[in-house]
């Protein structure tokens, strides 16, 4: 067995392999990462980002040139991270240049439907990422059209009308259609984003009890006639127990739910992920959103990618299946956002000088991208550090992936010990590593 190490270190922009590191006697027990590949946890379905308005417009201002480069980082096996998995999202959202749907308001009957503004830039970055990877949709909805809400607004909330939830449903459907007819076949979709959150921006508030009645009586049939998976919540960890209890304890509805979507902005809450795959054995756990919002503070972007490498193995250690990026590209004022909400993103672009510059976020979330493969499985892993993170995984060929994070400003010496054999590494301060096992 030869072990390999691709380590990267904040600030310095690059993932370096190792010769191999060679196996030595095991003579003590101290800061190990013992690795059990015989004992198999949940399947790691893909990762990725959103296309979102925002992603697609910047995109779509830079040269031929930056848009293949910057696509190729994302989605070529072998020259980027491997993308497989992305999310757009169903009429406008913050991340959109303005408020917008795909009818007119007040149409009663939606025959005026069309996804025109989608076919203007999203759709063809989906379709560029496309020739590189066999990318899994999500979709999500933000807000209903104004007409369709209580409070006459796509913003600030409101709810879904009680006479337009089968319009609604409706809806999804209609949408899924227009981007099978661009060629482009989305797999999932969840009920929808944050319905807790009353925002200043494209929201819309339901409770457990109203999302799970949209689902069993409108959204499921038709989601069944398609062929499409339904997820819900698509909110924050620290509910994730206490939404699925209304939902999914409904044995009418449990059936047309295929998983939980969730996204990182309340903290870490990663037992809520354990307890809910214990509880509710088969259903998926998706990480459908996370990024660093410029609201909470200047971002250091160091500590970005280390926040992003922390969740990543956190939720996967508990059962997540899928992880999902926000958005893949934005401008370097952290947009554009039509309500002043703007982040930061694994990358950035500079569309007056048509340059791009790849933050560390791209390189952690890289160390699992690209060598954890479509497929794969958790595996039992166990670690003696009050330092180190880690988490393990199996490729489907057999091979053997381990990411370790340093988030500490000191060298940590440590080894793993693997169907018998020892091997001794030492991970820099403030520094990411994949380590692969090869017979």
């Amino acid at each position: 067995m030869k072990l390999y190490e691709i380590k990267t270190e904040c600030g310095k922009s690059y993932m370096q392999k190792s010769a191999p590191i060679s196996s030595e006697a095991d003579v003590y027990e101290n800061t190990a990462i013992c690795i059990f590949p015989d004992i198999e946890y949940q399947k790691i379905e893909g990762f990725g980002g959103a296309f979102s308005e925002a992603a697609a417009y910047t995109f779509s201002r830079l040269s031929d040139e930056n848009r293949k480069k910057i696509i190729s980082l994302y989605f070529d096996a072998e020259n980027g991270i491997g993308y497989n998995y992305g999310r757009v999202h169903m009429n406008s959202c913050d991340f959109s240049l303005g408020n917008y749907t795909c009818v007119e308001e007040g149409d009663e009957t939606l025959a005026t439907f069309n996804a025109d503004r989608d076919r203007k830039w999203v759709i063809p970055m989906i379709r560029e990422a496309q020739k590189h990877s066999d990318i899994e949709l999500l979709l999500s909805p933000w807000s209903p059209p104004a007409y369709m809400k209580t409070n006459g607004d796509m913003n600030r909330g409101g709810k879904l009308k009680p006479e337009y939830r089968e319009l609604w449903a409706e809806y999804f459907k209609k949408f899924i259609e227009e981007y099978k007819s661009a060629g482009i076949d989305i797999k999932s979709v969840t009920v929808q984003n944050e319905p807790m959150a009353t925002q200043t921006w494209d929201s819309c508030v339901y409770t457990a009890e109203e999302e799970r009645d949209f689902v069993k009586d409108y959204l499921g049939k038709r989601m069944r006639e398609l062929g499409v998976k339904i997820l819900f919540w698509d909110h924050n960890k620290e509910r994730v127990l206490e939404r699925a209890s209304v939902i999914l304890d409904d044995p009418a509805v449990s059936d047309a739910i295929d998983g939980i979507a969730f996204h990182w902005y309340s903290g870490d809450h990663f037992e809520q992920l354990r307890m809910f795959a214990e509880k509710y054995p088969g259903k998926r756990l998706v990480f459908s959103e996370g990024c660093y919002e410029y609201s909470l503070a200047a971002p250091d972007k160091a500590k970005t990618a280390e926040r992003y490498a922390h969740d990543m193995i956190g939720n996967f250690n508990n059962y997540c299946n899928v992880f999902c990026d926000w958005n893949l590209l934005l401008n370097t004022e952290g947009g554009p956002n039509h309500v002043g909400n703007f982040c930061d993103a694994p990358i950035m672009a500079d569309i007056e000088k048509d340059t791009f510059f790849v933050n560390d976020s791209y390189y952690y979330i890289g160390h699992f991208s690209k060598f954890v493969k479509r497929g794969a499985v958790r595996i039992g892993s166990s670690i003696w550090s009050r330092t180190l993170e880690s988490v393990a995984f199996k490729n489907p060929d057999g091979e053997i992936v381990s990411v370790v994070l340093n988030p500490t400003d000191e060298a940590v010496e440590f080894k793993f010990r693997i169907c018998g054999k020892a091997f001794y590494c030492s991970l820099g301060a403030h520094s990411i590593a994949t380590y692969i096992f090869s017979v």
